[in-house]
């Protein structure tokens, strides 16, 4: 088995092509050896401990030594070592390496060296006859720190990274128990990414993940190089709940390990893809968008009041600027109190076509910061607020009241931590601007329905109701999710 392994490994690795691609041949007990592994992904102390030890071993204690399983139980002090199995799926694998066939020796070969990608190191030795890993990893990685997109008040101030271990060690330190599992997957044709799915198994919906499962493994793509996303749309396809049409999101996205945490904990799917630091939730509908870490971390009536908060600033993202549009057109309905909020002096560009202008040029400002570095982030912010602004209102393009509207809009949607619901509703306010600044009432109306249809026609990935507990009405359920209460 020694000479097969290392004829089909030397001819598919790249050593000596590839710098980073490398083999070290040794000698354990005057039985040779080779390890390959990747500079850059192993960890140079960890690799050089085991191979001192590995290289004092004496030939005596190699003598009756006649499988790796034996060598791993005697002669390997390292604690993340394995051995390496065909996987078939049409027939029983023997145990002795006797009854392979050249495919089952060729598909370890195959499992070695997306191992060995992964930054573990495969060890083959003369007369045993399977291949051994070593986990031998140490990936660059940042810091475990807070999301800067998620941050709270009070609380835990770490945050996953892009290291999927050390991710999964993250949700494992918050939930000890024996029902929590994870599952690992290798997608993609040339990426091989590093999918792990978590749950709790006496929670989960069961029949949901099993599909997730089969989805996952039966999977034909080439790269995910682009992480998780990539990974959601060809599940949204397999689902069928793909549509190109309908902006609202199936998934909950974060970086916080303690909010994956509670769902899981609640019966939720967790997906972690490796070299993503955020993690994907399923199933979600819209009232789990409604709650933050915070309302949790307060006492009782200070959570109630973020998440009132919260609610509200959700209804004024959605409502503000097609109700002014709407101040605007039946002006002569307006009541007394809010007359001042009707522009007086003549405007240059119609209502309408100002607040397109101010949504397009509020989310060209996101993009700009978010390109800019830290050190000019003051300069555009005085640019854009200042500058901007006043030459804007001056100059006649735009009305004092126009860009107050959308400056709350914008510092409203702050408070909705997450971003693909935010886009959500903005197309859903910019569909109610357009009907009420084109035909008034009706269109603001028109707007609001076909919303509301996008809404209740929206199924989550387990196929229940994108707004339930509010349709099917259920108070018990819809009382939790808008008020904080003790379960």
């Amino acid at each position: 088995m020694y000479g097969k392994y290392l004829k089909i490994l030397r001819k598919d690795l790249p050593i000596g092509e590839s710098f980073d691609i490398l083999e070290r041949r040794l000698k354990i007990g005057n039985k040779k050896a080779v390890m390959f592994f990747t500079d850059g992904l192993t960890d140079g102390e960890k690799t050089q401990r085991i191979l001192a030890y590995l290289m004092r071993v004496a030939p005596e204690n190699m003598e009756n030594i006649t499988s790796s399983q034996q060598f791993l139980e005697e002669q390997m002090p390292f604690l993340d070592s394995n051995l390496i199995t065909p996987k078939s799926a049409d027939k029983d694998v023997p145990d002795e390496t006797s009854g392979w066939s050249d495919e089952m020796i060729e598909n370890c070969c195959r499992q070695a060296e997306e191992k060995m990608y992964s930054g573990l190191t495969p060890l083959i030795i003369e007369g045993l006859d399977k291949i051994i890993i070593m986990d031998t990893r140490d990936y660059p990685a940042r810091s475990v720190e807070e999301p800067e997109k998620e941050k709270t008040l009070r609380g835990a101030k770490d945050g996953f990274t892009e290291n999927m271990m050390e991710n999964i060690s993250l949700i494992r330190r918050r939930i000890r128990d024996n029902n929590l599992i994870f599952k690992h997957n290798s997608v993609g044709e040339i990426s091989k990414t590093d999918v792990v799915i978590s749950y709790m198994k006496n929670k989960v919906n069961k029949k949901l993940l099993s599909r997730i499962e089969k989805e996952i493994e039966n999977l034909e793509v080439e790269s995910l190089t682009v992480g998780d996303q990539s990974l959601l749309e060809r599940l949204l396809k397999s689902f069928g709940a793909y549509g190109k049409l309908n902006p609202f999101p199936r998934v909950r996205y974060s970086q916080r390990p303690d909010i994956i945490a509670a769902h899981i904990t609640e019966g939720k799917i967790a997906i972690i893809v490796d070299n993503s630091p955020t993690v994907m939730l399923i199933p979600v509908g819209i009232f789990d968008f409604l709650q933050d870490v915070d309302d949790y971390y307060f006492p009782q009536i200070t959570g109630n009041y973020f998440r009132f908060l919260r609610i509200i600033n959700f209804l004024v993202i959605l409502f503000l600027t097609p109700i002014y549009m709407l101040i605007i057109e039946y002006e002569e309905f307006t009541p007394q109190t809010l007359s001042f909020f009707v522009p007086e002096e003549n405007f240059a560009v119609p209502i309408l076509i100002q607040f397109i202008l101010l949504e397009i040029a509020i989310d060209g400002l996101k993009l700009a910061s978010l390109n800019t570095p830290e050190s000019l982030g003051m300069s555009l912010s005085v640019i854009g607020a200042l500058i901007l602004g006043e030459f804007s209102v001056n100059s006649g393009w735009f009305i004092p009241q126009t860009i107050l509207c959308m400056a709350v809009v914008a510092l409203a949607s702050f408070t909705q931590p997450s971003i693909e619901l935010s886009y959500g509703v903005k197309y859903s306010r910019v569909l109610m601007l357009l009907g009420a600044g084109i035909f008034g009432i009706g269109g603001f109306i028109a707007g609001a329905v076909i919303s509301v249809i996008f809404l209740a026609t929206t199924k989550t990935l387990s196929g229940d109701s994108y707004l339930y507990p509010l349709a099917p009405f259920k108070w018990k359920a819809l009382k939790r999710l808008i008020f904080r209460s003790e379960k």
